[in-house]
């Protein structure tokens, strides 16, 4: 009788398997794949010198057809002001009881015009590079941080027109004006990280940019951009405190504040909400960092489809 002998089968390796291991044993890697936090950043550290040149290359383009060029840097944010100085200021009467309304109101245009341009750039930075996406390998945090950039250098090279004005209507120059500094550097920050959140929101979803000039619209009129939240507080005595405190807390309204701060010297501190320079620290780190790392996390999929 013949004897029958059960041999188990022979298992065959899965054929990615080993297709990883031939991979790994020659040192390939997956194209595109998305590095680890800290050699991302060590990537875009790398091309610093190009954020700042794509930067300064946008700045130089944008009013490149107008017959005024740069001037328009100045122009546009100036030709605001006076537009919602006629509108709020006089028929609304909303600079009833603000001091030095006009710095008041300019100032807060500029800040805000920073931080809402910022955004809405940032929004399209993936969407409208795609060909530049696709083209070159490189951290994609560099376009939005870019685009951030621009509109810093914008406002930089508009902040005479802002000074001019100050002295004009009679705000003398204060040791104060420093504060500029770290006001600016944390609303840049904060600027950053919201754009690199909606650089991959446009990227994935194109249509958030129509939107984007709604909410942000919205968010103007909520800012204190050309009224006083603290006046607006003390008219309606019935509001809730948490909707005060929450229009205090506006990240918009507490940066256009230290900026009102630093340069108005009729503007006290008893007018900034509690632990300002706190709040607008918590503000910026949350939003830079916490927008970094989200923008990071899809940066595989940037250019795909």
């Amino acid at each position: 009788m013949s004897q029958v002998l059960h041999t188990p089968p022979r298992t065959k390796a899965a054929p990615h398997r080993d297709l990883a291991a031939l991979a790994a044993r020659h040192g390939l890697s997956v194209s595109g794949a998305r590095p680890t936090l800290p050699e991302y950043i060590r990537q875009l550290w790398a091309r610093r010198h190009f954020v700042t040149a794509f930067a300064t290359a946008k700045l130089t383009t944008t009013y490149s057809q107008a017959k005024l060029g740069q001037l328009w840097q100045v122009m546009t944010p100036l030709l605001n002001a006076a537009v919602y100085y006629f509108i709020f200021g006089v028929l609304l009467n909303t600079k009833r009881g603000v001091a030095d309304f006009i710095p008041f109101l300019v100032t807060g245009v500029f800040v805000w015009t920073f931080t809402q341009t910022s955004i809405m750039t940032g929004t399209r930075a993936i969407s409208s590079n795609i060909g530049l996406v696709r083209a070159l390998h490189f951290p994609r945090a560099a376009l939005p941080i870019s685009f951030c950039l621009q509109q810093l250098q914008q406002l930089m090279f508009s902040m005479p027109a802002l000074v001019f004005i100050l002295l004009g209507v009679g705000v003398p120059p204060s040791l104060s004006w420093f504060l500029v500094v770290p006001a600016l550097t944390l609303q840049f920050v904060f600027n950053a990280g919201i754009s690199m959140i909606m650089a991959r929101l446009g990227a994935e979803t194109p249509d958030i940019a129509q939107l984007m000039p709604f909410i942000l619209r919205t968010w103007m009129y909520i800012s204190g951009v050309m009224w006083s939240i603290e006046n607006l507080v003390e008219q309606h005595h019935g509001m809730p405190s948490w909707a005060a405190d929450l229009l205090r807390a506006n990240p918009a309204a507490v940066y256009i504040d230290l900026m009102r701060f630093a340069l108005i010297d009729t503007f006290h501190a008893s007018q900034l909400p509690p632990h300002v320079w706190l709040v607008a620290t918590g503000w910026a780190l949350a939003a830079g960092i916490g927008g970094f790392i989200y923008f990071w996390k899809a940066e595989e999929t940037y250019g795909r489809g």
